[in-house]
């Protein structure tokens, strides 16, 4: 028979509430019960039932993250943090990869209307297709990322600003070959190249949609991809800014691959700042912002959602700086001016 509340109450000499208030964390318990109560649970192998509790309450105590793929970088460290965010106010998560996939998306959203899950922070990538839409029914959810639909509450980067404050930095190195890296498909990319597009427009320089580099892949394997093929058929140009560092390292190696060196031959820049570019060859100049402050600004609007569905849609924008390091160099005069 499984071990009750009232099992491990008698075994510790407590009352049932006192247990109760051990496993969840409700009320202050001092050290000494607190370690009575912890090796009852312990001596019967008492597994608190979420299921119940989440009957009498009305919450599971378990949200979800969905991010479009698992296996960057980026999406490890910002999973790192929202657990841990979660973490400290009493919840767990379940996470998940929609691949980008509307239909993956709905499938998680209705998992939380039928009360599975308390709610979720999800990562879009397609504007037009989220499942997250005008006149659809909704669970508490709040939105990470470039994606940001007036029906939830949204925490993301000002991506235009970021993206110009980039590319002005490369134009102020004198560069004025500049190429881009990335999905143009995506949300995140539009918004990117918007801003590159108005840093260059503010410096006099015109666009050259020869220099926009499209890959499908937002991994390392698929800048570098990308980038030799743009160098099969173009002359390198002279800077990259990347709209993620995962294609930033791949586009760093198929440079010393074709045997250019960085930053003497071609700056890069990234966007992210994940903990890898510090260590790449050289360090990589990208868009630093801080994921705990996100996963925090995310977690505190959601748990504000589950409370009241509804209260006012809320839009936070986590602040943005540039991670100066080497990848990146001022162009000697003579060559940057016989590029003008």
């Amino acid at each position: 028979m499984r071990a009750t509340v009232r099992d491990v109450a008698h075994r510790a000499n407590v009352s049932p509430k006192t247990v109760s208030n051990v496993v969840n964390g409700t009320f202050p318990v001092s050290a000494t019960t607190r370690r009575r109560v912890e090796h009852a649970m312990a001596e019967l192998d008492y597994v608190p039932n979420l299921a119940a509790r989440g009957l009498r309450n009305g919450h599971s105590g378990l949200i979800a993250l969905a991010l479009p793929n698992l296996g960057t970088a980026y999406s490890a460290e910002m999973a790192h943090h929202l657990v841990a965010a979660a973490t400290r106010r009493g919840l767990s998560v379940q996470i998940e990869e929609t691949a980008g996939g509307a239909e993956r998306e709905r499938q998680l959203l209705s998992r939380a209307r039928a009360q599975l899950i308390d709610g979720m922070v999800l990562n879009p990538v397609l504007l037009e297709t989220t499942a997250v839409q005008r006149g659809v029914s909704l669970p508490p959810v709040v939105l990470i990322g470039e994606v940001d639909q007036p029906v939830a509450d949204h925490v993301w980067i000002d991506n235009p600003a970021a993206a110009q404050e980039m590319t002005a930095l490369l134009v102020a190195q004198g560069h004025r070959r500049i190429a881009v890296v990335g999905k143009m498909e995506s949300e995140t990319s539009r918004l990117r190249l918007q801003g590159y597009l108005a840093a260059l427009a503010e410096a006099g320089l015109e666009r050259d949609v020869g220099l926009e580099i499209e890959t499908n892949d937002y991994t390392s394997a698929g800048g570098a991809a990308a980038l030799r093929s743009f160098l099969a058929h173009s002359d390198p140009p002279e800077a990259i800014f990347c709209f993620t560092d995962s294609l930033a390292l791949g586009v760093l190696n198929a440079l010393w691959s074709a045997g250019l060196r960085v930053p003497d031959d071609v700056s890069v820049v990234g966007y992210d700042n994940v903990a890898e570019v510090q260590y790449s060859v050289p360090p990589l100049t990208t868009l630093h912002f801080d994921r705990g402050e996100l996963a925090e600004a995310a977690l505190t609007l959601l748990m504000a959602r589950i409370a009241d569905p509804d209260r006012p849609i809320q839009n936070l924008t986590v602040p943005h700086s540039v991670a100066h390091r080497a990848s990146t160099r001022r162009r000697p005069v003579e060559r940057a001016a016989s590029r003008i």
